[in-house]
This record gives C-alpha cells, sequence and structure tokens, in this order.
C-alpha cells in the first residue's frame, strides 16, 4: 500500500503519516510548507517521503501520486474565512487545489480517497423544538447577538430550541467562506468517484485539538488560544457566554479514524461515497475547555466576554455512530486525558 498524503507535514495530516507508516505502509507527504502556517520548519518523519510543492501544480501532484494506491487529503487553508477578502484564498488553495488534485487521481489511476471534510458543512446543528420535532433554525440577528441572546428560537414560535445531535443525512447549510469551500471539496470528491469508479470517505471532523496544533497563528484554534493566553499569565476569554456546545475530538483519535476509512475503501462498491461525522461523542462547553486548560495549567480563571463573532454557530455536535458502526472507530482518549497532555505541550 503506497499512501499520499496531502498536507502531510501539517497538525493532523503528520499524525496520520506518522501512524500509516508505523503501519507499515509506504507513506509519501505532499505539503507547501506554506509559512503562514508552518512558523518552523517541521521536523522530518522517519521513512516518509516528502514532496514538496503546492497542491494547485499538476506537475507536482503526478509526481507525488506516482504509483500511489490511496489518498488522505488534508491540505486546505482552515478557519472561518468571515472577511470576504479572504475568500479567494479560501477557494484557490481548498477548491482549486481538491480539484486539481482530484484531476491528477484521474490520471493516475489512484482508486480511493479520504477528504478531511468538517462539521462545518452543516451550519448551525440540529435542534429539537418543545413538541420534540427538529429543527434547523435560521442564522443568528446581529441584534440578538448584541443584545446577549445567543440561543437560536424556533422560527415559527420563537421559542426556545433544545440542542440535538446531528448525524450524516442531516440538510448542509454552510455559512462562511471555509465551509462553502469544505462543501465544494465533497462535491468535487463525489464528481470524482463517480467519474473514475473510485471510493471516497468524507470525514466531516469536530473540533480537533492535541500536541502538534497551530499556536499563534490565524488558523489556531480555540483551545489553541486558550492555550497561548494562560501560557502568557492572562485569563483566556470565552466569547458569548461560553455556553455553546461542541466536540473536542483528539487529534490521534482523528488519525485513527483516517486509517479506518483507508481499511473501509476497498470493500465499498465502485462509486462509493459516504460521509462520516469524526468525534469524540461527549458534548463540551467551549467554557468547559477554557475552565478545564485553566485547571491542569494552574492559570488564571476564564474571563465570559459576551463578545461574539459573526458567522460562529451557537451549538454544533453531532452523532458519530455511523462511523462506529461501519468503520469500527470510536474516539479513544478523554478529554480530561487529552487536555492535561495539551497543556503541556510547547
Amino acid at each position: 500500500m503506497i499512501l499520499l498524503v496531502t498536507g502531510g507535514a501539517g497538525f493532523i495530516g503528520g499524525k496520520i503519516a506518522r501512524l500509516a507508516a508505523a503501519r507499515g505502509f509506504e507513506v509519501r507527504v505532499l505539503d507547501s510548507l506554506r509559512d503562514d502556517v508552518h512558523r518552523v520548519e517541521p521536523a522530518a518523519i522517519d521513512g516518509v517521503e516528502l514532496v514538496r510543492g503546492d497542491i494547485r501544480d499538476p506537475g507536482t501532484l503526478d509526481r507525488a501520486l506516482r504509483h500511489v494506491d490511496a489518498v488522505c487529503h488534508q491540505a486546505a487553508k482552515v478557519g472561518l474565512g468571515v472577511a470576504l477578502s479572504d475568500a479567494p484564498d479560501y477557494a484557490s488553495t481548498n477548491v482549486t487545489g481538491t480539484a486539481e488534485l482530484v484531476a491528477a487521481m484521474g490520471r493516475s489511476g489512484a482508486g480511493r480517497l479520504v477528504l478531511a471534510s468538517s462539521m462545518v458543512v452543516y451550519g448551525e446543528g440540529a435542534y429539537r423544538d418543545a413538541a420534540g420535532r427538529r429543527r434547523r433554525p435560521a442564522a443568528r440577528e446581529t441584534r440578538d447577538l448584541d443584545a446577549g441572546r445567543f440561543e437560536p428560537r424556533d422560527p415559527e414560535t420563537g421559542e426556545a430550541l433544545e440542542p440535538d445531535l446531528i448525524d450524516e443525512d442531516d440538510g448542509l447549510d454552510p455559512r462562511n467562506v471555509y465551509a462553502l469551500t469544505k462543501l465544494a471539496q465533497e462535491h468535487l470528491a463525489a464528481t470524482w468517484a463517480r467519474a473514475t469508479g473510485g471510493t471516497a470517505a468524507m470525514l466531516r471532523y469536530h473540533n480537533v485539538y492535541g500536541p502538534g496544533m497551530p499556536r499563534d497563528t490565524p488558523y489556531a484554534g480555540v483551545a489553541a488560544l486558550f492555550r497561548s493566553a494562560i501560557e502568557r499569565g492572562e485569563a483566556p476569554r470565552v466569547f458569548e457566554d461560553g455556553r455553546q456546545r461542541r466536540d473536542f475530538v483528539h487529534v490521534t483519535d482523528v488519525a485513527g479514524a483516517n486509517l479506518a476509512a483507508i481499511d473501509w475503501l476497498p470493500a465499498q462498491a465502485s462509486g462509493t461515497v459516504r460521509p462520516f461525522n469524526i468525534g469524540s461523542g461527549t458534548v463540551t462547553t467551549v467554557g468547559e475547555v477554557a475552565e478545564g486548560l485553566a485547571r491542569v495549567m494552574r492559570g488564571p480563571t476564564p474571563i465570559v466576554t459576551g463578545e461574539y463573532r459573526l458567522g460562529d454557530v451557537r451549538h454544533i455536535t453531532a452523532s458519530p455512530g455511523r462511523a462506529r458502526a461501519e468503520l469500527g472507530w470510536r474516539a479513544a482518549v478523554s478529554l480530561e486525558d487529552g487536555l492535561r497532555e495539551f497543556a503541556i505541550d510547547r
């Protein structure tokens, strides 16, 4: 098995490359080593070939895909992409890059693809109303956010909604530039599978954290931002009221999900494309993560600011039941253990 990991020098891609090499795969990494992501040169991975180049370059892709059986596509510009000025770079990196990748896979004959997608394709999470009916609320209005009214309301009655777990068959409603590009990647993967008879697993990651997470960059996740603040002796600043529900999943578990998907693909029918939620299955609030890091790092108590970011959703947690049933995968690292390890990562 020859595996290509795009973005394989990055946070998640590097973990996948190491795990696959330890499993006995022949691993090749394609990474552009963008300065805004890689502030320092990443360490080489024993036994793993690095092809340095841009995923948008057909020649680089043809070289990287030589004799490859399967591709783990992790290369992407991440973050919210709230400003419209971000849109060209997100579209070029994520959409054009994926289009070039699947075109090159068509030329090379590589027939298996695992795509790093994201929970953001769902938009706001799933809810139930007072009668137990499933609801998907509209985007929150600025006037409500300014007034500290953060919870979505039933669009018909105005009553509070109860957050629920979303699953892969729920509708998709991307609400920022990054989310739009992740959905475009899914559509490109599906188009490639139909055209070539390949098979694809689309892994919709939830909030991934763990050692090696980007820090002090525009792409640092909320856990990394909290940790950096505590290291500076500052109280982590928690937006809204801190009760936003998320699912924090450790990067080691996410790497394992990718390997499980690679194992799953050969048994699938030609043209199969299947999305999977990749999360711990445990609902955690953003405030709880800030408090947990402050506790293990013996740092200042978090400050709940009431601030907000347009484009953020209130609650998004999903059922990982399909990944458990079909991939045989489940998260193993508890949040308590993961935060303790994350807190001491330098």
